[in-house]
């Protein structure tokens, strides 16, 4: 679990940092790039302070109240990153506009681009962290915050070509990339927002990952048969329920040990959390 919070402390510190330090460079040098940048980079603080409680919740074992766990509450804190996505790219996209209507020009030196390029490492290798452990843990929380940086540091990128092609008197350069980032921006957070509303409103799983049930289960013993199969996400794990078929002659005793062995079996695949395991006497039960 320590492994799991580690990337969401990484993304707080480090977006602090690199906030502070363009915002510095930037009122310093009168630079609305870097300052807008470093408001980005703020901006990521609070999605990570989100996603951190997102995770504390998700974590929580079942109650009364969620007999079924609180597994939901990972993507849904991660459906609302995926909306902070969105509205970034809206801000980029606004100032990009705005910049290439107004065609504002600065002086541009070595210390602005050398912070704009320590930004883009610093938040690529949080994004590729964040998103190496997300996968690994298949935390949605992860996985959306790590997606987070990528914006902050293409938006970093958009920057940096701006202010080298204001350095060689191409005052549009800064917002025409923008533009571009602002634009790749709506995607990824469409594709969080896409992903993360089917664990939320319980979709079935790819169809693989059926296949892949039914052959757990029918690879125990004396299992005949296997029916009614339904998967469906509950938070970003399955729940699923399935009939297997036994032989009529077997005890009572023998046909729940095989349905737990089922169970088990099933279970065992990393992204299934509960397994309802229902027993038919083959050529008898309906």
């Amino acid at each position: 679990m320590e492994g799991l919070y580690r990337p969401i402390w990484v993304s707080i510190v480090g977006n602090v940092l690199l906030g502070v330090l363009k915002l510095v460079v930037g009122f310093l040098y009168s630079s609305i790039a870097l300052i807008s940048d470093g408001i980005h980079s703020l901006s990521d603080l609070i999605t990570s302070v989100i996603g951190y409680f997102g995770m504390k919740v998700s974590s929580k074992p079942p109650d009364r109240s969620h007999p079924f766990g609180h597994s939901r509450f990972e993507p849904l804190v991660a459906f609302l990153i995926g909306e902070a996505l969105l509205l970034v790219a809206y801000e980029i996209g606004r100032d990009s506009v705005f910049r290439l209507l107004k065609g504002e020009t600065i002086e541009v030196n070595s210390l602005m681009l050398g912070v704009t390029v320590l930004s883009i490492l610093a938040k690529e290798a949080m994004f590729r962290y964040s998103l190496h452990v997300g996968r690994k843990l298949n935390s949605q929380i992860l996985v959306a915050d790590a997606y987070h940086h990528r914006s902050d540091s293409l938006s970093s990128v958009a920057v940096l070509v701006g202010l080298s092609l204001q350095r060689l008197g191409f005052r549009y350069g800064d917002g025409l990339a923008g533009l571009l980032v602002s634009l790749f921006l709506v995607k990824v957070a469409f594709d969080v927002l896409l992903e993360n509303l089917g664990y939320l409103t319980g979709q079935a799983p790819p169809f693989e990952v059926c296949r892949e049930i039914e052959k757990r289960a029918m690879s125990v013993p004396n299992v005949l048969g296997v029916h009614d199969l339904r998967a469906h996400y509950v938070g970003n794990k399955l729940h699923v329920e399935l009939h297997i078929e036994v032989p009529p002659e077997i005890t009572l005793k023998e046909a729940h040990d095989i349905s737990e062995e089922v169970r088990k079996k099933i279970e065992g695949m990393p992204q299934v959390e509960r397994a309802f395991v229902h027993v038919d006497i083959k050529g008898v039960t309906e």
